[in-house]
């Protein structure tokens, strides 16, 4: 398997700028997510380390060798596509095989590791059947065997698991995620899915407009976000933003908003301007004890817990309380904030603030 190292990745159709200026490492052996909405400029990431595009200036390496500018078929890599791209003329085992008869194997060999790949997918029972009939997990299984036979340096995934049903998708992610820790095999994984992307990955470079907001751990994106549009595009609800204007400095551990003073980690950088105070629902708690206040908007049942929606002067925000809590839509209820878990925000630019609690994942932002 390899390790591959992006550096100023930058393509651009015409006046359009799809990828800004990429860099980030990907560790040999490592399930790494690109993550970010249609547009972001994920799918052509990918398709520049795969040699489907070319880059317009940057450098790509694979196993220590730079592949920037040469084409797909040198870089010795397999592609596993979200719509299956089988060969409907033939059965499962003729697709598994053809990569490897295409090379030049003995018939022996080909025998030996297409029985190897279905073993390892559980496949074994539909290699003579024709691909046309099958559910679309079981073809999505052969297009796994069809590149994973290759032994490729790494796998290049572009949503491969978007055309099936949710219920099915997080078993196929579950299966998929297993598969990779079996094989120790590279992977680079595109997808618009965040609890896909929480779920499986090792690391996640979460991207919006051809530019990388951040890159880290799927606990560093979610606990630590370097920006509002990171907080916000990850979790489900995601992160409560709190408007307001007010002045920080270096070293203070609370913020004054709306008459009450709340908690933060402690500030590394000054700050005087319109900020946003964000904080996660399950770091919320309603109680009478507490200076900040708002009215119960909603409440929605998820069984072992429920989502309170509170207006307050700063915006409305969601509250992740336990299910046998009475709220009432109406009342007025104290809010109590985990202040150790907010991230602070510029406002105008959607920054994070640098804190005690992010300052080592925002210098490698």
């Amino acid at each position: 398997m390899a390790e591959i190292i992006i550096r100023n990745l930058r393509k651009t159709f015409g006046d359009f700028t799809a990828v800004q200026s990429s860099s980030f490492k990907i560790e040999d052996g490592e399930f790494f997510m690109l993550l970010g909405p249609s547009g972001c400029g994920k799918t052509t990431t990918l398709r520049m380390i795969a040699g489907l595009e070319l880059p317009t200036s940057g450098e790509i390496y694979i196993d220590g060798q730079e592949v920037g500018q040469r084409p797909a078929r040198q870089r010795d890599i397999a592609f596993v596509f979200q719509m299956f791209a089988l060969y409907p003329h033939m059965n499962v085992r003729k697709n598994i095989s053809y990569p490897l008869i295409s090379q030049g194997m003995s018939k022996r060999q080909v025998t030996e590791k297409v029985a190897e790949v279905s073993r390892i997918l559980g496949i074994e029972d539909i290699l003579d059947r024709p691909v046309g009939g099958l559910s679309g997990g079981d073809r999505q299984r052969v297009a796994l065997g069809r590149a994973i036979v290759r032994e490729p340096k790494a796998f290049m995934m572009d949503e491969p698991l978007g055309a099936l049903d949710a219920e099915f998708r997080e078993h196929m992610a579950e299966e998929l995620r297993a598969l990779h820790d079996r094989m120790g095999a590279t992977t680079v994984y595109v997808t618009h899915d965040q609890l896909e992307a929480m779920q499986m990955g090792d690391k996640i470079v979460v991207m919006n407009h051809g530019v990388i907001e951040q890159f880290g751990t799927p606990q560093d994106v979610y606990d630590k976000p370097a920006s509002m549009f990171v907080a916000d595009f990850i979790g489900s609800p995601p992160m409560n933003f709190l408007r307001f204007h007010g002045q920080v400095h270096p070293g203070a551990s609370s913020v004054r908003m709306h008459h009450a003073d709340l908690v933060i980690p402690s500030a590394r950088e000054p700050f005087e301007g319109d900020l946003v105070y964000g904080i996660r629902p399950e770091h919320i708690s309603l109680t009478d004890e507490s200076d900040s206040r708002g009215e119960v908007v909603a409440a929605e049942y998820l069984g072992t817990t429920q989502i309170v929606t509170v207006k307050t002067p700063g915006g409305d925000l969601k509250a992740r309380v336990p299910s046998g809590q009475t709220v009432r839509s109406g009342e007025q209820v104290g809010l109590t904030f985990n202040g150790m878990t907010a991230t602070l925000f510029d406002n105008q630019s959607g920054r994070a603030l640098r804190s005690e609690l992010n300052e080592g994942v925002l210098a490698h932002v």
